[in-house]
C-alpha cells in the first residue's frame, strides 16, 4: 500500500471517529450520509493521485463531487437536468442552511429530526473530510490537521448544555492517533527494508523506529486515556480553573446557562432542555410568589432583542440602590419586603435574579447594577451558581386608576420607542385595530393587547422553532399564531411601540412552586418572559401576555374593571374566545393545548421528601464512591482466584509464585526483583512461623526446579504451600497494614501497567496488520 493511500484511508477513519461527537447534538442517519460522503471523495482524490494528476486538480475535483453528492441527495429537485447544480440549488441549499441554524439557535441537544438539519450535518462533515483530507495527504502536514479535529469536539462540547459525555473525547483522539501513525509509517517507509535475519513476513515490511513508534503509542494512549478518565474523577473544577466552565456542580452534572450576549436564546434553550433541574430557592415575600427578573432587553433591531449598552454599572454598597426609573411617588411610604435566595451550582448565569424594583442586596464584592434597569451582573464574569444572599425590594402596585390617568410624557431613554424601520406596516395596522376602542388611552391600549394575547386564537407550545425576529413574529403573529413566552412578550412589546407606548422584554423566571415553610422552588422550565411597558409617574410596569396555560394570572393592575366607576371605562374586561370554546375555570388550558406539567405557573404543589429532593443522589453517589473504592480489592481477588483455579502447570507455578510476590507487596514486605527463586525461597523463610518454613522451601525450590531443571510434562500441586505461605505473611502483619493490603493492594498498580503495555503491544500489532494481510493474499516473491 502506498503512503498516500494509507494516509487518505488514515484521514477518512479520523474524521469518520471525529463526527461521533456530534451523535449528541444532531439525530438521524447523518453519520453514515457523512461518511459516505466522505469515502467517495477518499476514493476520487486516491484516484487522481494514482494517475499522477497535478496537486492542486485533486481538491478541486474532490470539492466538485461532493457538492454534486450533496445535490444529488438533498437538492434533486433544484438541479438543471436533473444532474447539475445551478442557480436554484445554491439559493435552495442557502434556505436549508438559514433554517437549520435557526433551528440550532432555538432548540437544546438533542435537536429534532428534520431535513434541512441532516443536510447541515451532513455537509459539514464532509467538508471537514475533504479539508482534513487536503492538510494531511496534499499539503503533508497531519499534524494539523489535529485542529480540525478538535474543531469538531470542541463546537458541541461548548453548546451541549451539560457538555459531551467523557469517553466521546476518545473517538478522535484515537483517530488522529491513527492518521499520525499512518504518516510516521509513510515517512519511514522512505529509509529502506529491513536487512536483518527476520522472518519473510518481517524482510518485506518497510523499515520502522520501533522504539520510537512504541514509545509515541504508548505516550498517545496515556494522554487518551488520562483525557478521558479525569473528568470522570474530578466532575466539576471550581471556577476559575478553566473559565466559568458549561457545568455546574451540585450534583446534577448539568448547566443551565444565561449569558449577557444571547440572554434571549439562553433562555429559549433552557426552557427546551429535557432536564427540569431546580434553579434556586427562596424564602419570604408573599404567599403567592414573585416574579425573578434577570435582566431586560431594550434594543430591538429587527433581528433580535437585547441589552443596549448602559455603561460600567454602580457599585452595590450598604445604602439602597437608585430609585426605579420614571417611579414620581414618595418611596418611602412604599411597603418594602424581603427575601432570601439560594441559587443552585446549576444555575450559571452572570446576572443575579430578583425581585423589581430592587432596593438593597447582600452581594456586593464582584458585583454591580445599572440604574436604568436596576439588573445586578456580575463585574469579573464568576457566575451567580452557588451563591446564597439576602435582598429586598419595594413592593410597588400601581392601580389600574393610577395607570389609565398617566399622561403620556418624554421618552425613557434612547432605545425603548424604537421601531425598526423595516417593521412591515401591517404591524401597525394590527395594533391600532387590537386597541380601536381605547381612544388611544395608553393603559387601555395596553391591557387589550394583553387581553389579545391570552385569547384563544393562540397557542401556547415551545415545541414551536419561531423565534423573536421580525420574519418570525410576523409569522406567529399572523399565520400560526403558536408559540410560547418569547414570542408572547416580544410581539405585546413591538405592538405596544407603534403605538407609541416605550416598552422592553424582561427575563426572569415566575413565582416557582410553593413547598413548605414559605419556600418557593423556581427550576428551569419556569424561566419566562413578559413586556413592560413605561407609565409617566409608575415607571416600568410588567404585563402578562402568555396564555394562562403557562402564567395562572395576570397582574392586578392590568385589568380595567379595577378602576372605579367614577372612571368608567370601554375597554373590554375578559378576552375574546372561539365560539364553541369554554374555559374551565379549575383548569384554564387552552382549547387543543398540551398540557404541560409543572410550568402553569403558581400552582402550589408538595415539597416532596427527603428522598425526593436530594437523598436518592447522595445514596447514589456514596454507592457509585463505595464501588469506585473496591475496584482494586475486586481485581485482586478474581486475580487470586484465577491462580488457584489453574491446574499443575507452568503458567499454574508461575501464577502461584506471582501471588506469593503481590501478597509480599500488599503488606509492605521487600520482595526483591532480581533475586532468585533460592535467594527468594531462604528470605521467605525468615519471614513466616518456624512451622511454615518448611512449605516456603518446598514453593520455591518448586518454581526453581520448574524454570531451571525441565519436569517435562509432570508438575507439582504447590497451591497447598502457596496459600499456607500466603496466610502465615498476613498473620504477621499490622492491623492496618492489612487493612491496606485488602482495600488499596499497592500491586494492583502493576495490573494497571501491565494493561497499558498490553494495550500498547495491541497498536503495535495494528502496524503490521495490513501487511500480514497482503502477505497472505499475494505470493511470495522470491529473489532473481
Amino acid at each position: 500500500m502506498t503512503g498516500h493511500v494509507r494516509i487518505s484511508i488514515a484521514a477518512w477513519v479520523a474524521t469518520v471517529l471525529g463526527a461521533l461527537v456530534l451523535t449528541p447534538v444532531f439525530s438521524g442517519p447523518f453519520l453514515f450520509i457523512s461518511a459516505f460522503f466522505c469515502a467517495i471523495v477518499t476514493a476520487v482524490g486516491i484516484g487522481l493521485q494514482n494517475w499522477r494528476a497535478p496537486r492542486i486538480v485533486v481538491p478541486i475535483v474532490q470539492l466538485l463531487v461532493l457538492i454534486e453528492l450533496i445535490s444529488l441527495s438533498f437538492l434533486h429537485n433544484t438541479m438543471k437536468w436533473g444532474l447539475i447544480p445551478w442557480k436554484a440549488t445554491v439559493l435552495a441549499f442557502n434556505d436549508q442552511m438559514v433554517d437549520a441554524m435557526n433551528s440550532i439557535n432555538r432548540f437544546s441537544a438533542p435537536l429534532p429530526y428534520d431535513r434541512h438539519l441532516l443536510l447541515f450535518a451532513s455537509t459539514v462533515i464532509a467538508f471537514a473530510g475533504l479539508l482534513i483530507h487536503l492538510v494531511a495527504v496534499q499539503i503533508k502536514q497531519a499534524a494539523w490537521a489535529g485542529l480540525l479535529l478538535l474543531t469538531m469536539y470542541t463546537v458541541p462540547a461548548a453548546t451541549v448544555h451539560g457538555g459531551l459525555p467523557a469517553l466521546l473525547f476518545i473517538p478522535p483522539a484515537v483517530g488522529y492517533i491513527i492518521l499520525l501513525s499512518a504518516e510516521g509509517r509513510t515517512r519511514l517507509s522512505r529509509w529502506g527494508r529491513r536487512i536483518s535475519g527476520v522472518s519473510h513476513l518481517d524482510a518485506a515490511e518497510p523499515i520502522e523506529a520501533s522504539a520510537l513508534g512504541q514509545a509515541g503509542r504508548r505516550i498517545g494512549l496515556s494522554v487518551v486515556a488520562l483525557a478521558a478518565l479525569l473528568p470522570a474523577l474530578i466532575p466539576a473544577l471550581p471556577e476559575g480553573v478553566i473559565g466559568n466552565g458549561a457545568a455546574g456542580g451540585g450534583g446534577t452534572g448539568t448547566g443551565a446557562i444565561v449569558s449577557p450576549n444571547d440572554t434571549m436564546l439562553d433562555m429559549g434553550k433552557n426552557l427546551k432542555r429535557g432536564d427540569n433541574v431546580t434553579a434556586l430557592t427562596y424564602t419570604g415575600g408573599p404567599p403567592e410568589g414573585v416574579y425573578l427578573r434577570l435582566t431586560a432587553l431594550d434594543l430591538f433591531d429587527g433581528n433580535t432583542w437585547r441589552r443596549s449598552d448602559t455603561g460600567e454599572g454602580q457599585k452595590i454598597g450598604n445604602d439602597p440602590l437608585s430609585p426605579p426609573p420614571g417611579y414620581s411617588g414618595d418611596l418611602s411610604k412604599v411597603p418594602e419586603n424581603k427575601l432570601k435566595i439560594q441559587v443552585s451550582r446549576s444555575f450559571r448565569s452572570q446576572f443575579a435574579p430578583v425581585p423589581y424594583p430592587l432596593r438593597t442586596i447582600s452581594l456586593k464584592k464582584n458585583w454591580k447594577f445599572d440604574a436604568s434597569t436596576l439588573d445586578v451582573l456580575s463585574t469579573n464574569g464568576s457566575v451567580v451558581g452557588g451563591q446564597d444572599f439576602n435582598l429586598s425590594w419595594y413592593d410597588l402596585k400601581p392601580t389600574a386608576e393610577e395607570l389609565n390617568d398617566s399622561i403620556p410624557g418624554g421618552e425613557p431613554d434612547q432605545t425603548t420607542s424604537d421601531v425598526p424601520a423595516r417593521t412591515p406596516p401591517k404591524f401597525t395596522e394590527l395594533a391600532k385595530e387590537i386597541t380601536a376602542t381605547a381612544n388611544g388611552n395608553h393603559y387601555l391600549q395596553a391591557t387589550m393587547l394583553q387581553d389579545w394575547f391570552r385569547g384563544s386564537d393562540f397557542t401556547y407550545s415551545t415545541t414551536t422553532d419561531s423565534s423573536s425576529g421580525m420574519r418570525a413574529l410576523e409569522k406567529f403573529l399572523f399565520t400560526d399564531k403558536t408559540g410560547y413566552c418569547e414570542q408572547f412578550a416580544t410581539g405585546m412589546a413591538l405592538l405596544a411601540r407603534t403605538l407609541g407606548i416605550p416598552a422592553r422584554v424582561g427575563i426572569g423566571f415566575l413565582p416557582g412552586t410553593t413547598g413548605k415553610d414559605n419556600q418557593h422552588i423556581v427550576k428551569m422550565h419556569d424561566m419566562h418572559a413578559w413586556p413592560e411597558l413605561y407609565f409617566e409617574g409608575s415607571g416600568w410596569v410588567r404585563f402578562e401576555p402568555t396564555p394562562s396555560v403557562r402564567a395562572a394570572t395576570t397582574p392586578s393592575w392590568s385589568n380595567p374593571a379595577n378602576i372605579p366607576p367614577s372612571n368608567p371605562t370601554t375597554a373590554p374586561t375578559t378576552a375574546p374566545t372561539t365560539p364553541g370554546s369554554t374555559v374551565d375555570p379549575e383548569n384554564p388550558r387552552l382549547p387543543g393545548e398540551r398540557n404541560l406539567p409543572g410550568e402553569n405557573g403558581l400552582a402550589p404543589v408538595g415539597g416532596g421528601n427527603w428522598f425526593t429532593n436530594g437523598g436518592a443522589k447522595i445514596i447514589g453517589s456514596s454507592l457509585a464512591v463505595i464501588l469506585l473504592l473496591g475496584v482494586p480489592w475486586l481485581v485482586r481477588t478474581l486475580t487470586r482466584r484465577r491462580r488457584y483455579s489453574r491446574e499443575p502447570s507452568r503458567i499454574g507455578i508461575e501464577g502461584l509464585w506471582a501471588e506469593v510476590r503481590d501478597t509480599a507487596r500488599d503488606l509492605g514486605l521487600d520482595w526483591s526483583e532480581i533475586a532468585t527463586p533460592r535467594q527468594l525461597g531462604d528470605w521467605l523463610v525468615t519471614q513466616v512461623p518456624e512451622e511454615t518454613q518448611p512449605a516456603a522451601l518446598r514453593l520455591a525450590r518448586g518454581v526453581e526446579a520448574m524454570r531451571y531443571a525441565g519436569l517435562g510434562d509432570v508438575f507439582p500441586d504447590l497451591r497447598p504451600e502457596t496459600e499456607e505461605v500466603r496466610k502465615a505473611l498476613w498473620i504477621d502483619t499490622r492491623l492496618l497494614r492489612r487493612l491496606r493490603a485488602r482495600l488499596l493492594p499497592p500491586s494492583w498498580r502493576w495490573y494497571l501497567n501491565r494493561g497499558s503495555s498490553e494495550a500498547s503491544d495491541l497498536l503495535d500489532e495494528f502496524d503490521l496488520l495490513l501487511a500480514r494481510i497482503r502477505s497472505a493474499l499475494l505470493p511470495r516473491r522470491h529473489a532473481s
